[in-house]
């Protein structure tokens, strides 16, 4: 009876999703496919997961999904890898570290998440010849080494409330960078630069649930994929 226990518990160390009680669980129906669904999921006490609310729809990166740099092994399984400019959103197991948006930090309490307000001078620098690469920083703070960067205070609404998935952190040069949840541009939204997407209602009914107490984390995967790796990863 010890061989089995130790055997499980050995298993669900070596998940990448250990330690995490809420989940974010994106599928798409293949690595070329921008359309997905984003499901939640919360760990009770018996270990087991429970879904919770409806399903969301999303949209991905423009060309799909391609193996990012996370939680996750690096050799996790073929399929195409994520880099800068791929219009590929990032296959995987990744933190989601802090949120931003438009709103003023005493408008944005209602955030779990650490809050950063976008300023006309909030970047992400997607450069990978900077020694900023993939930070998203105050230009003021630094000396700018950039040529390239996300402005986050943009002009339309797509970045009015967001999340940051902790993608290519630390930053491995050309692998990606400047990931976010964050509004799409409609219901026709045919796919982002790489980020994941979806109407406003729904980030905010997930940036509510996002309490870093939890260790919430994004697994972003194809459906074969995730069907191959569920067990492994003790996935729900």
């Amino acid at each position: 009876m010890l061989l089995p226990l130790l055997l499980a518990l050995q298993a669900q160390a070596a998940s990448p999703i250990a330690g995490a009680e809420r989940l974010l669980v994106v599928t798409t129906a293949g690595w070329d496919s921008a359309p997905g669904t984003l499901r939640r999921f919360e760990r009770g006490a018996d270990g087991s997961w429970a879904p919770v609310g409806d399903s969301i729809r999303v949209v991905v990166g423009e060309h799909g999904l391609g193996w990012g740099v996370g939680l996750h092994p690096s050799d996790a399984g073929a399929g195409p890898v994520k880099h800068e400019g791929d219009g590929r959103a990032p296959a995987g197991v990744f933190r989601l570290s802090t949120a931003f948006g438009y709103a003023p930090e005493d408008s944005a309490a209602w955030v779990p998440l650490e809050y950063h307000r976008a300023t006309p001078t909030y970047e992400c620098v997607d450069d990978a010849g900077s020694r900023y690469y993939n930070q998203t920083l105050e230009r003021a703070t630094v000396f700018p080494d950039w040529s390239s960067s996300e402005v986050m205070r943009r002009r339309d609404v797509l970045y009015r409330w967001g999340v940051i998935v902790a993608h290519n952190m630390p930053a491995t040069p050309g692998r990606g960078s400047c990931i976010f949840l964050h509004i799409w541009s409609g219901p026709d939204d045919s796919g982002t630069a790489g980020c994941t997407a979806m109407a406003e209602p729904a980030l905010l009914d997930v940036m509510r649930w996002l309490d870093p107490r939890k260790h919430p984390l994004l697994v972003q995967l194809t459906r074969a994929e995730y069907a191959r790796l569920r067990d492994r990863w003790q996935l729900p």
